[in-house]
């Protein structure tokens, strides 16, 4: 009876038809606690899968090698997800705890776990175009209270000379 209940809650927290994805989904039911739920925007296409990844919203550990920061104590989750073949991507991640963290989106999209500069997709939470520079701390915060935060995040893509930036378009 209580899986029926976190189901309908969510149906009832997303818009019509669309699926919370992710291995933390629950955590972005109602009074599901603290958690990030990404609205991923703008994909090149429908291969591969999401990645999201929670930092400490600090400039030394914002994309720090996960490792590091587990053996210091620090922020780290990650969650992989396949992407859908038509339809919203809303992949769900829960935070410790109310607080401030920094959110990366990866669109992996040859399956190797390993970021192709030339392939993959980069997405933050923040506007602007990453161009050829390693992405901004203040392009990946996000605020969580004790509930459920939604935050879009377009993606982007290595586009020649003119480095990353959205796709026209998109999947």
């Amino acid at each position: 009876m209580k899986s029926l209940a976190i189901l309908a809650a969510l149906v009832l927290a997303t818009p019509a038809g669309a699926q919370v994805l992710g291995s933390d989904a629950a955590a972005c039911s109602a009074g599901g606690g603290p958690a990030i739920l990404a609205q991923v925007l703008g994909l090149k296409d429908r291969k591969g899968r999401i990645k999201l990844e929670l930092y400490p919203a600090t400039e030394g550990d914002f994309l720090k090698d996960d490792d590091a920061l587990v053996a210091q104590g620090k922020t780290f989750r990650r969650v992989w997800t396949a992407i859908p073949a038509s339809g919203a991507v809303q992949v769900c991640i829960r935070v410790p705890r109310p607080g401030r963290y920094a959110l990366l989106v990866t669109h992996d999209r040859d399956g190797k776990n390993k970021f192709n500069f030339f392939a993959d997709g980069a997405g933050f939470v923040g506007a602007g175009k990453l161009g050829m520079s390693r992405p901004r701390l203040d392009q990946a915060v996000v605020d969580v209270g004790t509930g459920t935060v939604d935050r879009a995040v377009r993606m982007q893509y290595l586009h020649g000379l003119g480095g990353f930036g959205p796709m026209k378009g998109g999947a």
